[in-house]
């Protein structure tokens, strides 16, 4: 009787590793180097990662570990790479993200940074701020989440409530961050937008090379989120006790909404719902004629996707917040799959989706290998996430929607927009033209317009 191999080792993850995430937190902080306290290979294929994803250049120092120092400990690589990258950069802040080296020998980091306070040959120390993040323990998501609670922690500050709000992104595109500006800019509405890389990874073109790129939230404006009227935080599925928004209604009493990502119409109205209450005034006109026209089309493409099978993949809040849009539109998604694992993706997605919730397999922890072999026999017509399901989609001869991170075989990624109505309607046209390519493609005689 043959019997089928079980394995028990990972052989191509649905995840990135935990620093990938915290880097691009601190990418979001204005004149901030991040810093992984680790091996040089760490900080390389970080660089290399974000690098292919944006087409910009990153710069992350690393505290190079050798053979001596993963035995005897790492504090004095760590003091010679901030003091380097302090003399060379000129850094406000230096983010400091552990890594599964660092954390297997049990590097006490922030025993470490009290101490580098002190050192005497320093002419200048900037912020410091670290945080825990081996891979071995998460996700990027899981490591950009984190990251930015550290932050918050480290620098913010309570007052007097203020009439600003404080709004703290998923990890989304540059596109995306520009988009909630311009939407929260047409309510009239101050804010700090807490990390803000949308510049940082996605700027001009420069006449001469900047050590750190313009741009991010700036220091001060995070010292005071403490004294925000509210907290709007684009999360559903990270444990909810351990973010900056929860945070910040702990220590400093800041009400705090956390929302789906706004992907489709529901969670999108959610959102502009949320901001009319805040604001108390209406939506603006156009936005609410995007709505119109977003809606104008679900109707005028319905014909081509009702019924649609699809796989889609990535971080947890993305899966809920793509199930919620793909129910709206026809399409069925037959397997939602995510490298994280907290038990909580299948009761998000009813709670959005309810209607197709119990025909969407969840796989938690999953293994693109795993979702290559559920893919040839739920027969999927679209797949939905990264480039890394390309081999996938060329085996079954499929469409792949490209969207979320990383990117790397295709130009533009930074400028893919997902949230709101603006970039459901973008994210609407890609997958109709994508359904209709593959029926032209597949068909004997092909059709065209005469």
């Amino acid at each position: 009787m043959k019997t089928t191999e079980k394995y028990i080792v990972t052989r191509n993850a649905c995840k990135l590793c935990t620093p990938l995430g915290a880097c691009l937190a601190f990418k979001g902080i204005e004149k901030t180097v991040p810093l992984l306290h680790g091996s040089q290979g760490c900080a390389t294929y970080i660089r290399r990662y974000m690098i292919s994803h944006f087409k910009e250049p990153v710069d992350i120092a690393s505290s190079s570990f050798s053979e001596d120092t993963a035995i005897f400990g790492g504090k004095q690589n760590l003091f010679t790479g901030l003091k380097n990258v302090t003399r060379q950069y000129n850094p406000r802040m230096i983010g400091i993200a552990t890594t599964c080296l660092s954390e297997t020998i049990g590097d006490d980091v922030k025993h470490y940074l009290k101490e580098f306070q002190h050192e005497k040959d320093m002419f200048y120390i900037p912020r410091l701020v670290s945080v825990s993040t081996p891979s071995y323990t998460g996700t990027h998501a899981d490591g950009y989440f984190n990251t930015v609670r550290e932050i918050v922690a480290a620098i913010a500050q309570g007052g007097e409530t203020q009439p600003f709000i404080n709004i703290i992104p998923n990890m989304v595109s540059p596109a995306d961050i520009r988009y909630l500006k311009n939407v929260l800019a047409d309510y009239g509405l101050d804010y700090v937008l807490t990390p803000d890389y949308s510049d940082t990874v996605d700027g001009a073109t420069w006449n001469d090379y900047q050590h750190i790129p313009e741009g991010g939230t700036r220091i001060h404006d995070i010292i005071k989120m403490g004294a925000a009227q509210a907290t709007i935080e684009f999360s559903s599925t990270f444990d909810a006790a351990k973010t900056a928004g929860r945070w910040l209604a702990v220590n400093h009493d800041v009400p705090v909404h956390q929302l789906d990502m706004p992907i489709g119409i529901q969670l999108t109205d959610r959102f502009f719902k949320l901001l009319e209450e805040v604001c108390e005034r209406p939506i603006p006109v156009w936005h609410k004629n995007e709505r119109g026209r977003l809606l104008d089309s679900y109707v005028d493409a319905h014909k081509y996707l009702f019924g649609k099978q699809a796989i889609v993949y990535g971080d947890q809040d993305f899966l809920v917040s793509m199930a919620s849009f793909l129910s709206e539109i026809g399409i069925i998604p037959v397997l939602a799959a995510t490298g994280a694992k907290t038990g909580r993706l299948k009761a998000k997605i009813t709670d959005v989706a309810p209607d197709i919730s119990a025909k969407v397999r969840v796989l938690e922890n999953a293994d693109f290998v795993d979702i290559a072999e559920m893919a040839a026999s739920l027969k999927p017509d679209l797949l939905i996430g990264s480039s890394k399901a390309f081999r996938i989609a060329r085996d079954l001869n499929i469409p792949l929607i490209r969207i979320g991170f990383p990117i790397h075989d295709r130009f533009g990624a930074a400028r893919i927009q997902h949230l709101g109505y603006q970039g459901t309607q973008q994210l609407f046209d890609r997958i109709v033209n994508a359904v209709i390519e593959a029926n032209q493609a597949a068909s004997d005689v092909g059709y065209s317009y005469m």
